[in-house]
């Protein structure tokens, strides 16, 4: 059984001391419960007999993040459904993100320790874990479960953190021409695709939807926002919110035309 690219002893270390277990572990390095506990062995680390008795230690985290609707709420949501993870064997929850920017400020918003692993798609993209069952219940009641990316629904948002939400998505996986004309968001779910594409069109944004089928015969769909003053307009509405901390390269390709 072989690790998987990334998970040096170092890291399984970390791992372990952020508080996870090594049923928690052991699908996200690749390795077996034993092989983890060898690591420790070799290191000479203390480990927690609650290990043994099935007594799961949890990372510090708000457990009710997902549950009151706020702007970092939103936001994190918007993110999470397009570069989360819920893990189908454990109560992991995870957010990949190239800009590990992102990562620290979702780490500061929902108060979790920052239990960093490189493990994504790639294998080395960096990827934070939160664990907490309470959570992964409250996403699963919005609809968002393991294997979620053709599933996914468009969320039920209050109208008041729309902007915060979509920027989330944008932020996440949204791509913006550097010239500031052109704006796409791509899914793989259609009712989550229609969604973002029914909001933005109550905004009264050029928009539309087209969608393309892969190599597997699945569609894929993509959302459009272009025109010289359309993405200024977008840029308005989803970034004037000061209470998020991230700035991206999107919101000043997107606003450069403001003035």
């Amino acid at each position: 059984m072989a690790r998987n690219p990334g998970m040096t002893d170092e890291v399984i270390i970390e791992m372990y001391k952020s508080g996870m277990t090594f049923k928690e572990m052991v699908p996200i390095i690749g390795i077996s419960d034993r092989a983890i506990r060898n690591v420790m062995y070799k290191h000479g680390i203390e480990m927690n007999r609650k290990q043994y008795s099935g007594q799961p230690r949890k990372h510090r985290v708000n457990e009710d993040f997902f549950k009151h609707w706020n702007h970092k709420m939103a936001w994190v949501l918007g993110l999470f459904i397009t570069d989360g993870h819920v893990h189908s064997t454990t109560h992991t929850i995870s957010f990949t993100q190239k800009d590990e920017r992102i990562l620290r400020i979702i780490a500061k918003y929902m108060d979790a320790d920052y239990v960093l692993a490189p493990y994504g798609p790639t294998k080395t993209t960096p990827t934070l874990l939160i664990n907490s069952k309470e959570i992964k219940q409250d996403l699963e009641k919005i609809g968002i479960t393991a294997n979620k990316s053709l599933t996914v629904p468009f969320p039920d948002v209050p109208n008041e953190y729309l902007p915060s939400f979509i920027r989330g998505v944008i932020d996440g996986d949204g791509w913006v021409q550097k010239t500031g004309y052109v704006m796409n968001i791509t899914s793989g779910s259609k009712n989550f695709a229609y969604g973002i594409h029914s909001v933005l069109l109550d905004w009264k944004l050029n928009t539309v939807i087209t969608f393309e089928l892969t190599k597997q015969n699945k569609k894929i769909y993509r959302i459009w926002v272009k025109g010289k003053n359309e993405l200024p307009k977008l840029a308005k509405l989803i970034y004037d919110y000061n209470d998020i901390d991230y700035k991206s390269y999107k919101e000043k390709y997107m606003s450069q035309r403001i003035n």
